[in-house]
């Protein structure tokens, strides 16, 4: 057997228990989410966090740089949120 698998069952109402091995193996927690993808005979579960705080600074970071090479002013985004949103 190879060491990050493990066998599980579905219960009646869907639900899946990851086996503790697993658990372990990749560090998941009470709480964590996945995405769930499935394709034929397969089911996929990624698990996904929230950005770290210096990531979205690095996003935030580039993303201001490249509005400004735009030519893009705070009030222009403001506007496009703003009419994304539903308002005038």
């Amino acid at each position: 057997m190879i060491a990050n698998m493990a066998t599980t069952k579905m219960s009646s109402k869907g639900q899946v228990v990851i086996p503790e091995i697993i658990r372990k193996a990749l560090g998941l927690e009470s709480g964590c989410q996945f995405l769930v993808l499935g394709e034929k005979d397969a089911v996929i579960l990624k698990s996904i966090s929230a950005p770290s705080k210096k990531e979205v600074n690095s996003l935030l970071s580039k993303a201001r740089k490249k509005a400004k090479k735009a030519g893009l002013k705070p009030r222009d985004i403001a506007n496009a949120v703003k009419k994304i949103r539903g308002g005038k």
